[in-house]
């Protein structure tokens, strides 16, 4: 009896090099965790996955930013020489700066359905939130910020939406998560190391891919941030 396979949809994520990696891009719907320190990459990788899929493939897509402000984000991102204006103008792209009411250690719930609300109004089928880290600063207990990031996954998991959702760490080669759930509720781990004066890119997981195994090198230059897929080193040499 032949055994059946079921081929998942991909989403191109718009970083040369990093398809290569993980079987031709994200699993379609699925939520991705990515995690790194200050100054890894991790703003320019979402900002990139974000203007690909709608410059590229019409695809709207959501920026959520919990800590940075829009007209930062916009001000940094002018040195890759990115056409964002017409992008926001035909709701293809749009950020949004979620800051933290005063009822938000009750209210949870209300923020994630405020997520929920911006990704439907323009149809969004990218979504990034960055940072979940910043759920740390809005909740005093540990638990209640590990059951709002259990319900936001969840809630992300029934649309028809592929998310980034970014992690701010420590930067050390097993720092995958800030509160040690992150990467066990998300479908895929991503890890942007910054070891000065060199950049790294590894696939820790993801779900329903055969991805590669290696640590490689990261590029960011006038065109935006790639990974060189053709040469790799163990994670095992990374030093701790």
């Amino acid at each position: 009896m032949k055994s059946l396979s079921i081929a998942l949809n991909r989403v191109k994520t718009g970083i040369p090099g990093v398809d290569e990696l993980i079987e031709g891009g994200f699993p379609e719907g699925s939520s991705i965790l990515l995690s790194g320190a200050a100054g890894a990459g991790k703003s320019i990788f979402c900002l990139q996955y974000l203007y690909y899929g709608a410059k590229e493939q019409g695809e709207p897509g959501v920026y959520i930013t919990l800590e940075e402000g829009p007209h930062n984000l916009w001000w940094n991102m002018q040195r890759f020489k990115w056409d964002l204006l017409p992008l926001e103008r035909d709701n293809l792209l749009k950020i949004y700066k979620f800051e933290p009411g005063e009822d938000m250690q009750t209210n949870a719930n209300e923020q994630i359905k405020r997520i929920v609300e911006k990704v439907k109004e323009i149809g969004a089928k990218r979504l990034v939130i960055d940072s979940i880290s910043a759920f740390s600063y809005w909740f005093i207990d540990e638990n209640k910020t590990r059951y709002v990031m259990y319900n936001l996954v969840e809630e992300l998991r029934k649309l028809n939406c592929t998310t980034i959702i970014t992690c701010e760490t420590r930067g050390g080669k097993s720092d995958f998560s800030q509160f040690g759930v992150e990467e066990f509720l998300s479908d895929g781990l991503l890890m942007l190391y910054f070891i000065a004066p060199q950049r790294l890119f590894f696939v820790r997981k993801m779900r329903g891919t055969n991805h590669d195994k290696n640590v490689h090198a990261v590029t960011i230059d006038d065109t935006g941030i790639s990974v060189n897929s053709k040469e790799g080193l163990e994670w095992s040499s990374l030093k701790d």
